[in-house]
């Protein structure tokens, strides 16, 4: 930002008013950023600005205006990001190495199992000592380019990072020095935005995204906003909680979204996947009552353990639509559809057998599929259709409870990070019940 030449009269750490124009200009310097002096301007960097109008504008609170402002504000761009000076970033005791194994996406289609540097947290982020991570549906899309959705190249893939901060930046004080903290979909966002204000983060024109925007977690340590880390409860099994960090979340979002209450249906659609079987724990834990889509006897089992009310099975229903409805005690199907499918064709039936005035809600991503709904029976039923994202920090801190409190148990596998390309494999062939997830330590 340009100030005119007396801004070199500035203090820092204090709020510095500056009267110009008929306006107040409020600025806000950080201690730890310099700031250096030209003939005719001086370029600073800022925490905040605020302007105000100086009409009857009597007294400004100094502590007001700190308390109302966020002093981590994120940078648009990594460009914008001031380049991180070792000096300015608090290190853990343990040895942090130059290099370490990663999965990296160099061309479109496959990733390769490397060595790449440790990259240094900026004045905003931390540096994690990723442990483990859980492998999402998402990430086999990152790989393959298949979404319509720029990606960064070469590329670290993964968002479902759980581990060890290590380092963090001059401006991070918050979280500390050896917390347990994940690195979830959402890496980053302005949190100035109309958006952000409103904790719809996801929705921020500027976010940053884990494994897709920026590196994500198939490595051992990670960069991450400080702002939008998960935090994790102490004592948690990384390994186990990997998984929610992305599913979990997801699938609590979706269900907050279909607005359904306590002893109400929601049908799941591929709820045995690694969605899904998140989906079936956190609505039971919240009081629904979960009728389960898949396909096969294994799924129908492990849908069943996990708390499944009933289990349509679409590979041997000779009518879906009916079989749904039939499976609610009135017979009008279910309240909400959570659609976690990875094809097409579930989307274009959910709108027949939820109930009037049901929800349908869309969180799954077939690569180029469409959703169709008749616009008649759409009306005259009072269908709600959706799309539910990922969850903002409130619903993450949300959904990371309930893990905490015993409520959810993540059925998963766990190989070795190097073992991620068979991993996808799986994925491709639909051959995955539960989560997978990596180990980066081997």
């Amino acid at each position: 930002m340009i100030i005119p030449r007396f801004s070199r009269l500035l203090l820092p750490g204090r709020v510095n008013v500056l009267r110009r124009h008929g306006y107040i200009r409020c600025v806000l310097v950080s201690r730890l950023l310099m700031f250096r002096s030209f003939p005719s301007c001086s370029v600073i960097q800022t925490t905040n600005l605020l302007l105000l109008p100086t009409t009857n504008l009597r007294t400004l609170s100094c502590t007001s205006f700190v308390s109302n402002f966020h002093t981590n504000n994120i940078k648009a761009s990594a460009q914008q990001t001031p380049q991180p000076n070792p000096a300015h970033i608090a290190m853990s005791e343990q040895n942090i190495p130059s290099e370490q194994w990663a999965q990296v996406i160099e061309k479109t289609g496959s990733c390769v199992y490397k060595k790449i540097p440790v990259q240094k947290p900026g004045p905003d982020e931390v540096l994690i000592n990723v442990k483990y991570s859980g492998v999402c549906h998402t990430d086999l899309h990152a790989m393959m380019g298949d979404w319509p959705l720029d990606t960064k190249l070469p590329l670290v893939g993964g968002h479902e990072g759980a581990g060890v901060v290590v380092a963090r930046g001059s401006l991070v004080k918050d979280v500390e020095i050896g917390d347990l903290a994940g690195i979830k979909w959402l890496n980053g966002s302005c949190l100035a935005c109309s958006f952000c204000r409103q904790a719809d983060e996801p929705l921020c024109s500027q976010a940053l995204l884990s494994g897709y925007t920026v590196d994500g977690s198939f490595q051992q340590y990670a960069i991450a906003k400080a702002a939008h880390v998960a935090r994790i409860p102490k004592g948690s099994n990384l390994e186990e909680i990997a998984p929610v960090l992305c599913a979990g979340i997801t699938v609590y979002k979706g269900l907050k979204e279909s607005g359904v209450r306590p002893g109400q249906w929601v049908a799941i659609v591929g709820a045995g996947g690694g969605l899904g079987s998140m989906a079936l724990q956190y609505a039971k834990a919240m009081g629904l009552r979960a009728i389960a889509i898949d396909g096969g006897e294994e799924k129908r089992e492990s849908c069943q353990k996990l708390g499944a009310s009933a289990y349509v099975d679409f590979m041997t229903s000779k009518d879906l639509v009916a079989e749904v409805k039939a499976a609610t005690p009135d017979g009008t199907g279910p309240h909400a559809v959570l659609l976690l499918a990875v094809s097409e064709k579930p989307f274009q039936q959910a709108t027949e057998y939820v109930r009037p005035r049901g929800a349908v809600v869309c969180i799954g991503l077939p690569a180029g599929a469409y959703l169709k709904a008749p616009v008649f029976d759409t009306v005259i039923r009072m269908i709600q259709i959706k799309g539910s994202y990922v969850g903002n920090r409130q619903d993450t801190a949300e959904a990371l409870e309930f893990y905490a409190r015993g409520l959810i148990k993540v059925p998963f596998k766990t190989v070795g990070l190097s073992e991620l390309s068979n991993v996808y494999g799986l994925m491709k062939e639909g051959k995955i019940v539960g989560r997978y997830v990596v180990d980066t330590s081997r």
